[in-house]
């Protein structure tokens, strides 16, 4: 057979003098490489090409590499995902892409393949399917298999061969968890065998392990060893025990299922390899697979609402070092950019950066890169950089005059471009930009405490709010890593306004004599991250009344809630709420109760939500019913497996509709 392949459109491939194949994946018409179904088809004819040549002689090795800066393969295209109607459908499918790899595999010359950027899932997959891995230190390269984020585990024999380079305790915690690894972690385990400094000595490397016939060891005899019974049925135990305490196995069954592969099969790699297809093919069916698809396709629909190649950021101004500005502040610090924090005090500034140094060494560790973070946190009282800022968040007391007289101070001093925002969380943008100049161009900021934990930032506009500025917001919160929700103005906006009918319905029932753990454990076997109650605590009860005033509702003088704030119980922060807490987590009572209660009663709790997110896609708080879904899961935490509010409202409806057409 030819080596010549010239009618590929996803990959470029080309035999060297020194009789290398290079294999370049630069997927068409896509920012970013992943696995689609061409892609796989033109791999298979590059496959059998160095076969053909490397048993005449003509080619000594192949290296794969990608042809974008930005990533090596990010893993399956979920696009093709949409296709599959059956198991069997998948097993087909999946069946192909486990002979590809398994090709690879056998090849008789050395394959390596040379990683830089993102390279997860299925292009993991494809790299541990060579024979030598070479990544580079860039810290934008990430190796992971993160398929539990999608409802799924590996499923092109991920399973086996990570266990195999990397030992059964460090592949299976990576698989467990989905988090992405730097190169450095990834060598440390066994997943890269060789690291270069940078990009540019990513062929250089590849080349020589190539001449030099290099191979990966695996993991070595002890890690192997955690494989073998009894240790790895106590293995398993053990991390089903770590895994039930942060999801819920009817919630989330696959990484419960990838626990079970590994105890009944993790000593032997062809029985492990061959269960992996059969366990896996359901779970791609699943409605929860297809809802967290579905979630990923929506947080993807977020960051698109930022113009790409628009505004970039560097500087940033935040007025007011109180909990909510130092910690917006400390962020985009980690961010990368350089901040400066006003306040009237020195002293309120310093409480804000010794805040921020708590984040810093959680998140940068090194202490170099901590102390470059501090220098980039720069004190500035009198307001001087203010003049120099791309971007200025004002985030002082909810005063309306207050706020209006430090935008009006401020319009004059920007420079031409910079983005005014504010994140005020309960008054109308137009009341704040009424004594503007140029009132069009303030915009809302509403980020969600804590701001390093939560995903989501509402972007606000008011009727009259310049579209390009609109724009410039959500370039600056993608750029500080977190998703833009384009919101109008409105009391409540959109997350708080569909969380309160939410809360205060689960204080009605707790009044009316439903025990509090009853209604708790209810929302969390729904699916919800926290309870209603617990959140209530969480939140302050006296924030829960002031946001109940904005919206309308404002409790009555003897409902509990009010009862609880006019004795100084506050909820955790002042140590007793509608529960009492010690050591930063509330006391609760051992108490259980029957499931279909908790069913019937976790969906009567989340009602008044699902009906308020239907109110706002009427009245177009966001754009369209994808948006408020995406907005209630990252902003709130929604069930994910769920697929969002609205997305559950519907099958709601299509399951009674059912009931009904059954009963005629």
């Amino acid at each position: 057979m030819s080596t010549e392949l010239n009618d590929l459109k996803d990959w470029r491939f080309e035999v060297d003098f020194e009789q290398i194949a290079w294999a370049i994946f630069d997927r068409e018409n896509e920012s970013m490489n992943t696995l689609g179904k061409r892609a796989m088809e033109e791999l298979g004819q590059i496959v059998a090409a160095v076969e053909g040549g490397a048993s005449r002689g003509d080619i000594r090795g192949l290296i794969i590499m990608s042809g974008k800066e930005t990533g090596f393969i990010a893993g399956a295209d979920i696009r093709d995902f949409q296709g599959y109607e059956s198991a069997a459908d998948v097993e087909k499918s999946v069946r192909q892409g486990i002979a590809l790899f398994n090709q690879i595999e056998a090849l008789k010359v050395p394959v390596v393949a040379a990683i830089h950027g993102y390279c997860l899932g299925g292009g993991l997959e494809l790299a541990m399917a060579c024979h030598y891995r070479i990544a580079d230190r860039d810290d934008g390269t990430r190796v992971g298999l993160p398929e539990v984020k999608l409802g799924i585990f590996p499923g092109l024999n991920g399973t086996v061969r990570s266990i195999k380079l990397a030992g059964a305790m460090s592949a299976m915690q990576m698989m467990l968890t989905g988090r992405m690894l730097r190169t450095n972690a990834a060598r440390a385990m066994g997943l890269i065998d060789e690291l270069v400094p940078s990009p540019h000595r990513l062929r250089w490397a590849a080349r020589k392990a190539v001449i030099q016939k290099r191979k990966s060891k695996g993991a070595p005899l002890w890690k192997r060893m955690m494989s073998r019974y009894p240790i790895r049925g106590y293995l398993a135990e053990q991390m089903r025990k770590k895994t039930a305490e942060k999801v819920r196995e009817d919630h989330y069954p696959a990484p419960f299922k990838l626990i079970e592969l590994f105890r009944d099969y993790g000593d032997n790699y062809d029985r492990m390899a061959a269960a992996e297809t059969v366990e896996f093919a359901p779970l791609m069916v699943s409605d929860t697979s297809k809802n967290l698809r579905r979630v990923f396709h929506l947080s993807e629909q977020l960051k698109a609402q930022a113009p790409k190649n628009a505004f970039k950021p560097l500087r940033v101004h935040v007025i007011g070092a109180g909990t909510m500005g130092g910690d917006i502040a400390a962020w985009c610090v980690v961010c990368g950019m350089q901040v400066s924090l006003q306040d009237m005090s020195v002293e309120q500034v310093e409480s804000a950066r010794t805040r921020a140094k708590k984040l810093f060494r959680k998140r940068l560790k090194k202490k170099v890169a901590v102390e470059a973070a501090m220098d980039r946190l720069v004190a500035d009282v009198s307001g001087k950089h203010v003049n120099r800022a791309d971007v200025i968040i004002e985030a002082i007391v909810e005063n309306l005059e207050i706020k209006q007289k430090v935008f009006k101070g401020l319009e004059n001093q920007v420079k031409p471009g910079a983005v005014l925002a504010t994140n005020t969380s309960s008054l109308k943008l137009e009341d704040i930009a009424e004594p503007l100049q140029n009132p069009e161009r303030l915009i809302g900021l509403h980020f969600f405490n804590p701001v390093a934990q939560l995903p989501l930032v509402e972007v606000i506009h008011g009727e009259g709010t310049s579209r390009d500025e609109i724009d410039k917001g959500a370039a600056f919160v993608t750029a500080i890593k977190k998703f833009p929700l384009i919101t109008k103005s409105s009391p409540g906006f959109l997350v708080n306004r569909v969380l309160a009918p939410y809360m205060f319905s689960a204080m009605d029932r707790y009044q009316s004599g439903v025990a509090r753990e009853k209604i708790d454990q209810a929302a969390l076997k729904f699916g919800m991250p926290m309870g209603p109650l617990e959140l209530c605590d969480v939140v302050g009860l006296d924030i829960c009344q002031k946001v109940a005033e904005i919206l309308g509702f404002t409790p009555s003088d003897e409902s509990e809630v009010t009862r609880l704030v006019k004795n100084g119980k506050l909820g955790k922060k002042s140590g007793e709420g509608f529960y009492v807490w010690k050591d930063g987590k509330p006391e609760k009572e051992d108490v259980t109760f029957a499931d279909d209660e908790l069913d019937e009663l976790g969906l009567e709790l989340i009602k008044p939500l699902l009906e308020e997110c239907k109110k706002c896609l009427d009245e177009k708080i966001v754009e369209n019913e994808d948006m408020v879904d995406a907005g209630v899961i990252f902003g709130t935490g929604f069930a994910p497996f769920r697929g969002g509010p609205l997305h559950f409202r519907s099958s709601l409806a299509g399951i009674k509709l059912i009931s009904q057409s059954a009963a005629e």
